[in-house]
């Protein structure tokens, strides 16, 4: 049967600028999106069992969630770790901790997500150290490391060094991961944690664009050309609870990039074109009260992400609201995406919503609204300015106080929240780590130092510091010193010693 709407000379095809249909013309019919599960929770061998058990389950990519000690640059036996340690992640600390993270996973042959940014070069440089210690030929790695520390700024505040710094260590990444992991998405440009703090469809997709076009602007900066780049560039945007406005969101980025794209950068390979995301279920949008409800929550932000054409989808435990997710929290989101895949048809058709009139009228809007935002932004002096004179936070800051009004004042309902609410709590099992955690990562921590060899540590360290206060490229530099077993504190305190800590408004380690 044809696709009626393909032959819509308006809304273009599949596959075709400014690829608002998607960005390969037969999308799901010829290959599905990526299926991870995001996942990391306690240390690398209790990680390690999940990650063996979602791949027998049938996920088609690894998503890995660090603890906030290892997002920040301290090791878990550092003070400012105590509480922290494995909680809202895996605890990383050293090559030894990626060893096992990975054991009996063959790094050759699966796809690796890591959601990391501040310590993104560091993580990526042990991911590399653990591929070769398996026997892997790193130009075969495929994968993607966040990198995006902008929204650190903006939206979280994970972030360690001064903008500008952390910029070079992202463009460093960017150059050297060109030449040595040609298969490897090099950042994941979110949108999501904005989305999280509050942002409204078209500020996420403006803002997102805001911050991609800082990294490509660095980057040429650099001296790098845009498409040595550019077609490695890939973004994360949430799923959230409006499922008409979300697929139009998703269809109105891809559009919107295309075009600003070929207007301010003039790529000569189409390939720099095409905006390639993930995708992840809202968790601000899951409830603690009537868990089971999220269920059927994320069964339909999941299906807005695939109808709007993403690459890669991670869906939420319905317990996520309590706690990390249980294994049959975990393993009951993936077969939403399973089920959406495989039974409800709608992967046989690119864009199946194309020419619905509600549709393309959001698509319009928001890309309208989402041009706007880039054209104040850029009248502040671009995305970095607007983030320092905190432009950007204000506006999110001002939308996430207008949603919670428009809850607190029950216009907008939340099943359990304010409409159909239950007088009996309902009981989930939940995930308890160990107490014992951390006391264990300390000893192990001990141990290490006392057995590496601590005169190569140490030159490999005086040395990445050397180059930090010039202009070689960190990455090398990094993973030499990963790889004689120094510490992901020792590396980033090594860079905080030249480059200093940025002290911001405020922090949401969350």
């Amino acid at each position: 049967m044809s696709d009626p709407a393909a032959s819509d000379e308006s809304l273009g095809l599949p596959g075709a600028f400014p690829y608002t249909r998607g960005i390969y013309p037969a999308m799901y019919r010829d290959r599905l999106w990526t299926m991870r599960q995001y996942a990391g929770l306690g240390d690398a061998a209790e990680s390690n069992r999940r990650y063996r058990y979602l791949l027998s389950q049938g996920i088609t990519g690894l998503s890995v969630a660090f603890d906030l000690p290892t997002q920040m640059g301290y090791d878990s036996d550092h003070p400012r770790s105590l509480g922290e340690v494995g909680r809202a992640g895996v605890a990383i600390s050293s090559l030894h901790d990626i060893e096992q993270l990975f054991d009996r996973i063959p790094l050759g042959d699966v796809s690796t997500s890591m959601t990391i940014n501040s310590t993104a070069s560091i993580l990526l440089a042990l991911y590399v150290a653990a591929a070769r210690k398996q026997g892997v030929d790193t130009s075969s790695l495929r994968g993607t490391v966040q990198n995006d520390v902008l929204k650190e700024y903006i939206a979280r505040g994970t972030y360690i060094y001064p903008p500008q710094a952390s910029m070079r260590i992202v463009t460093d990444l960017f150059a050297w991961a060109g030449r040595e992991l040609p298969k490897w998405n090099v950042i994941s440009i979110s949108g999501y944690h904005m989305r999280e703090a509050g942002a409204t469809a078209p500020q996420e997709v403006a803002f997102t664009l805001g911050n991609a076009f800082a990294y490509i602007e660095a980057a040429l900066s650099a001296g790098l050309d845009i498409d040595d780049f550019a077609p490695r560039l890939s973004f994360f945007f949430s799923a959230d609870r409006d499922f008409l406005e979300e697929i139009a969101k998703f269809r109105a980025a891809r559009r919107l990039f295309a075009r600003s794209m070929k207007e301010r950068f003039r790529p000569g390979n189409e390939a720099s074109l095409r905006m390639r995301f993930h995708v992840q279920t809202a968790g601000s949008s899951l409830t603690a009260q009537q868990p089971y409800v999220n269920v059927v929550r994320t069964a339909c932000e999941a299906l807005s992400a695939v109808l709007g054409g993403a690459q890669s989808l991670h869906t939420n435990g319905f317990d996520e609201a309590l706690a990390l997710p249980t294994e049959q929290a975990a393993k009951l989101a993936l077969r939403t995406q399973q089920v959406i895949a495989e039974e409800t048809g709608v992967v046989n058709t690119a864009d199946p919503v194309a020419g619905s009139y509600e549709i393309e009228r959001l698509t319009d809007g928001i890309e309208e609204e989402a041009r706007e935002y880039l054209a104040r932004i850029d009248a502040l002096g671009g995305m970095l300015s607007a983030i320092e004179q905190g432009y950007v936070q204000r506006e999110i800051e001002n939308a996430a106080y207008d949603f919670q009004r428009s809850v607190e004042t029950g216009k907008r309902k939340v099943v359990g929240v304010n409409a159909f609410q239950s007088e009996n709590r309902e009981s989930v099992p939940t995930v308890k780590i160990d107490p014992q955690l951390e006391d264990r990562r300390r000893e192990e921590l001990e141990a290490l130092r006392r057995s590496r060899g601590s005169g190569r540590v140490k030159r490999g360290l005086e040395t990445l510091s050397e180059g930090a206060r010039g202009n070689a490229n960190l990455m090398p530099l990094i993973l030499d010193a990963v790889g004689s077993y120094a510490t992901l504190g020792e590396v980033s305190d090594a860079l905080r010693s030249v480059f200093g800590e940025h002290q911001g408004a405020g922090r949401f380690n969350a």
